[in-house]
């Protein structure tokens, strides 16, 4: 019996790079536990889901454009020295979350030089076709 919107579920799963790279995964610890039509992950990885019976394995590639969106050289920033708090740490991978009195925005440093640092605001998956092994644990 295949499940449908409303229905609780757990699964485990791992998501993996076109390059074969795993960037996440549930095995190692409890499954992940969702209510289907909620929203709350990848449309492409619950209409995964919402084709298995309970038992069911299942891998699924959703593309880069209906995962975490294509990778956008707009949401890049150069940003004076001059212009970064002192408290902040100046190391690339370092994650900053920007606000001003309308919005948030998460950023990463990509780089950090003697004059200016380089942000990036794409979702760290962004551009990328991901993979999900998914395995429907429980249907509760």
């Amino acid at each position: 019996m295949a499940v449908s919107n409303g229905t609780t579920v757990r699964v485990h799963y791992t998501g993996t790079l076109a390059d074969g790279a795993e960037f996440d995964s549930s095995r190692g610890r409890e499954p992940l536990e969702f209510t289907l039509g909620e929203g709350m992950l990848l449309p492409g990885f619950e209409e995964a889901v919402r084709d298995l019976d309970s038992g069911g394995s299942v891998a699924v590639t959703i593309p880069a454009g209906e995962a975490y969106g294509e990778y956008s050289e707009e949401m890049v920033m150069v940003v004076p020295l001059s212009r970064v708090p002192p408290n902040i740490t100046l190391e690339a991978g370092q994650q900053l979350r920007l606000m001003n009195e309308h919005s948030e925005l998460d950023a990463t440093i990509s780089e950090v030089t003697a004059e200016h640092i380089v942000l990036d605001a794409n979702h760290p998956l962004a551009g990328k076709d991901l993979t999900f092994a998914i395995e429907l644990v429980e249907v509760l």
